[in-house]
């Protein structure tokens, strides 16, 4: 019984977290004459991953349901975004979209859609039939990523601390 609560606390001390940055955009980010749709072909969204916007101040990023996003329409946002750089948590599997408001903008093709699959890897079907989405690539461990996709995983250290915790643990249980 010592040991199953020993390999209990040693389970829940070191976690090891697995998310991806997607950096929307890539190197370009959050501007007029990037191709968005093809940017987020290259991608593979997942629950818990991040969509990170940077940006200049002449624009904003609007999160649309569908036919706003279809009509460029920006007066009814699910959720608006300003400063020149958000972080948003993809929390559940389905459709997205987002737009720039800022006149013009989403009619020169800067928004992007994007469909997040669950952690299992089940995907929900495609709201768009016309545009089918490509096989997922392999998940990107590179900080440096030209499509902009970053993982973080957590440090030695965070390991090491939750290892000796867990041994310590086992052994304070035994003696």
């Amino acid at each position: 019984m010592a040991m199953a609560a020993a390999l209990l606390l040693l389970l829940l001390a070191a976690p090891v977290i697995y998310a991806t940055n997607h950096t929307v955009g890539g190197s370009s980010g959050w501007d007029t004459g990037v191709n968005y749709t093809a940017w987020a072909s290259g991608q593979t969204f997942t629950v818990g991953d991040y969509l990170v916007f940077t940006y200049g101040s002449t624009h904003s990023v609007d999160q649309v349901t569908q036919t706003n996003y279809d009509n460029c329409g920006t007066s009814n946002p699910t959720k608006s975004y300003s400063g020149g750089s958000n972080t948003i948590a993809l929390t559940t599997s389905g459709s997205m979209y987002f737009l720039c408001p800022t006149i013009g903008h989403c009619s020169q093709g800067m928004k992007l859609a994007i469909s997040v699959v669950s952690n299992s890897g089940s995907t929900s079907p495609p709201s768009n039939s016309s545009s089918p989405s490509p096989p997922p690539p392999p998940r990107n461990s590179s900080s440096s990523s030209p499509s902009g996709a970053t993982s973080k995983f957590c440090s030695m250290s965070h390991l090491m601390v939750g290892l000796v915790l867990g041994f310590g643990m086992m052994f304070a249980l035994v003696v």
